[in-house]
């Protein structure tokens, strides 16, 4: 029988910053000798984190200005929440616990994740909300796929395997097959086929595509509310008001894929709330568990839960399960307890406000655009990863988006000083 050699004095050793006293020469080569390649890193080996900050071995303090994508909005271990983890583990309830029993735990999460949503779908009628958990975002968006296609088939009475769903040019909805299959990039899906049908793509805010894309095997739509990792883009004015006054009057679903942009990311708690407009589903991600466990749900009308889902239809093992449900209320106590939202506008209008500030005097910068602690810099010359490294020179982590936009969405927890520490570095790398 194989074995496994473990350096022992490698693991649990005093006098280091985080886990190991493995070197960072040693993690690079274990990643490439071992790991996938499948994500371009930068070389930095962050030991700790905590609040808006990482560390490394050597003594580094980094500034994180992405947060996970949005998945540490309540900072990095926020004592709160690793209360409430710390309490699950030593309470003996955080064990993963077959689906065919109840849980208080999931019960809870349940109740408190459909309440935190308005009423979906009203028209579909007023009995409130269900979810259905997963773990990873994608995981969510394909468990919305499912329910736009069977109310496609029960609802509208469109053939099994004829339903189409109405995406957006630039979208990005995760990577799985089903996800990928609908993607612009190239590099997401090249040699990945066969592809799964059933999409039609459109530009990003033209409503007018919109109507000339649905026929009468449409059953969906499936937006971003603002594009992230697209480039960071808001739609125009009214586009979703638009999207939904569409949805109404051809009978479709509009679903919000929220995973980066809810839970305060625009200084809203969930981003179509900038227009006024209601959903009829809803997925969330990331940010729901606080950075500590992964969690993802969709949310819909009772009604169209119900008629959608019945045993055996759907499932997850790890999906809602109690470890991650004691994170999730803890992480929802955070976010609405410390205003994080709230906080999010303030500190996002004064960072934006010193970017643009900044843009006006680089000749690197072609646009500044966002809501809330979600900003993007685009570049002129279309290589945001340049002045990337050159930020991560200077204590502060920030990725590209789409290539030509600089991300800055660091966790909503930062302060005045903060703000002022990435301004300081945005200045330094964008204006001569």
């Amino acid at each position: 029988m194989a074995t496994r050699e473990t350096k022992i004095e490698t693991i649990h050793t005093g006098g280091n910053v985080g886990f190991s006293s493995l070197t960072d020469q040693e993690i690079f080569n274990y990643e490439n000798t071992f790991g996938a390649h499948h994500y371009g890193r930068l070389q930095t080996v962050v030991r700790k984190c905590e609040g808006a900050w990482l560390y490394t071995q050597d003594g580094r303090k980094i500034l994180d200005c992405l947060a996970a994508y949005s998945a540490a909005n309540a900072g990095h271990h926020h004592p709160k929440i690793v209360a409430a983890a710390v309490q699950a583990l030593e309470g003996h309830y955080s064990s993963v616990i077959s689906n065919v029993v109840y849980t208080d735990l999931l019960a809870l999460f349940c109740k408190r994740v459909s309440e935190l949503l308005p009423q979906l779908g009203p028209r579909f009628g007023s009995g409130g909300n269900k979810m259905l958990p997963k773990n990873g975002g994608v995981e969510s968006v394909e468990t919305a796929i499912k329910l736009m296609r069977y109310f496609g088939w029960k609802h509208k009475g469109i053939a099994d395997g004829k339903q189409e769903i109405i995406v957006f040019h630039n979208n990005f909805h995760g990577r799985m097959i089903a996800v990928i299959s609908f993607s612009s990039s190239k590099n997401y899906k090249e040699g990945f086929g066969p592809l799964t049908p059933g999409y039609v793509s459109v530009p990003f805010g033209d409503i007018e595509a919109v109507r000339k894309a649905i026929t009468p095997n449409t059953c969906g739509i499936l937006v971003e509310p603002m594009q992230g990792e697209g480039g960071m883009y808001q739609p125009p004015a009214g586009f979703l008001k638009d999207l939904r006054a569409l949805c109404d009057q051809k009978d479709l679903l509009l679903v919000a894929d929220e995973i980066q942009v809810g839970l305060g990311r625009t200084g809203k708690m969930f981003c179509f709330e900038h227009e006024n407009v209601v959903p009829d589903a809803v997925i969330l991600g990331k940010a729901i568990a606080g950075g500590l466990a992964p969690v993802s749900v969709m949310v819909t009308n009772r009604e169209l839960m119900d008629m959608t889902f019945r045993p055996g239809s759907d499932g997850s093992t790890f999906g809602g399960y109690p470890f991650a449900c004691a994170c999730g209320l803890a992480a929802l106590d955070v976010i609405q307890q410390e205003k994080l939202p709230e906080r999010s506008a303030a500190m996002g209008k004064i960072l934006k406000e010193k970017i643009d500030k900044i843009a006006a005097r680089s000749p690197h910068v072609k646009e500044v655009r966002g809501k809330g602690l979600f900003i993007g810099v685009e570049v002129k010359s279309g290589d945001a990863m340049e002045f990337c490294h050159k930020l991560l020179d200077l204590d502060m982590l920030a990725n590209d988006s789409h290539h030509h936009t600089i991300r800055i969405s660091p966790p909503l927890i930062i302060n005045e000083q903060e703000v002022d520490y990435i301004a300081d570095r945005l200045e330094k790398v964008l204006v001569p």
